[in-house]
């Protein structure tokens, strides 16, 4: 299966996502762990670091390193976390962002580029044709989606279709082993119009690493995604896969992650990846190394079913 690192604990502290990773001491001390185990693909957006991620990447020597990289547009302009001007989805402020990123990346082009989430005041055919014109120019390869809906996937596709443009080849999404909304609808939608698709939080925002439980208050949750699944059901999810673990010897982590590369919907032959990201080298290379082992007993495979059966109904959905 294919590992990209994920890259918004990087940048400047005091930026919207607290990112630990702040110097190119430390970007280079997690790039070296990375790359000795293989792997060679990263994944930024313009709104990490609040642009300082991208920054950061550029100190660091990524293109000499002979990395990929990918990036994502947010629609941020208006949101209540937005401390700047932020963008649209609008063609003008399409090409302002993927022209700041590249900037930023000290980069003439990307490998994919993404519309970090769907932006419905503006036409989609409007932002699909500023998509399309920046292709034209050469600025990145091809171009994905990510946070939309099934429903909305389709209709870009069938835009791109009508309009003679080249569809979305890839979706970036919320997929994990207590969040599997994505299988019911969007997986199919994918596979139909012949996209991959590249998991982002494969340990569930953090809450598949352990150190949560029924007595942590909610309000001392700074992560947004985290907060969306305290709920009871959400905990008894967790209560099934933690026994699983403990029985078998496994870590929270490993079971998780291993669940993702071997048993889950994910298909390497169909261009699938999961993103990992990490705090600092040491948790990253415990992560990598978890990619690395095999399958899991059919018992395990079972208690990932009953935990995702457990919380179901609690899960919240997987698009903006």
């Amino acid at each position: 299966m294919t590992i990209m690192l994920g890259t918004m604990s990087f940048g400047e502290p005091g930026t919207r996502e607290h990112p630990e990773i702040n110097t190119v001491d430390q970007a280079r001390e997690v790039l070296d762990v990375f790359q000795s185990y293989g792997h060679s693909r990263l994944d930024t957006a313009r709104t990490y670091g609040e642009g300082t991620a991208e920054v950061l990447l550029a100190a660091v020597g990524w293109q000499e390193r002979g990395l990929c990289v990918d990036t994502k547009l947010f629609p941020s302009a208006g949101h209540p976390l937005e401390r700047g001007a932020g963008y649209t989805h609008s063609a003008a402020d399409v090409r302002r962002g993927l022209l700041d990123s590249l900037k930023a990346l000290d980069a003439e082009r990307v490998e994919t580029f993404f519309l970090h989430g769907p932006d419905r005041k503006h036409p989609f055919e409007e932002t699909l044709e500023a998509v399309n014109n920046l292709r034209l120019e050469g600025r990145f390869q091809r171009f994905g989606l990510s946070n939309y809906p099934s429903w909305e996937v389709a209709r870009i596709c069938e835009i791109c279709d009508r309009r003679g443009w080249p569809r979305p080849a890839v979706y970036e999404g919320h997929y994990n082993a207590l969040m599997r909304r994505t299988e019911d609808e969007l997986f199919p939608c994918l596979r139909y119009y012949g996209m991959s698709f590249h998991v982002y939080s494969p340990l569930c925002s953090g809450f598949l690493t352990g150190q949560y439980s029924r007595g942590v208050k909610v309000a001392d949750i700074p992560n947004l995604h985290l907060r969306s699944l305290w709920n009871p059901l959400y905990f008894d999810g967790l209560d099934v896969l933690q026994a699983a673990a403990k029985k078998h010897g496994l870590t929270l982590p490993e079971l998780c992650l291993r669940w993702l590369v071997h048993h889950s919907n994910l298909r390497q032959d169909l261009g699938d990846a999961i993103l990992t990201g990490a705090a600092n080298a040491q948790i990253l290379e415990s992560n990598l190394e978890q990619f690395e082992k095999g399958p899991l007993p059919d018992e395990v495979v079972k208690a990932v079913d009953a935990a995702w059966f457990a919380c179901r109904a609690g899960a919240p959905k997987y698009w903006y």
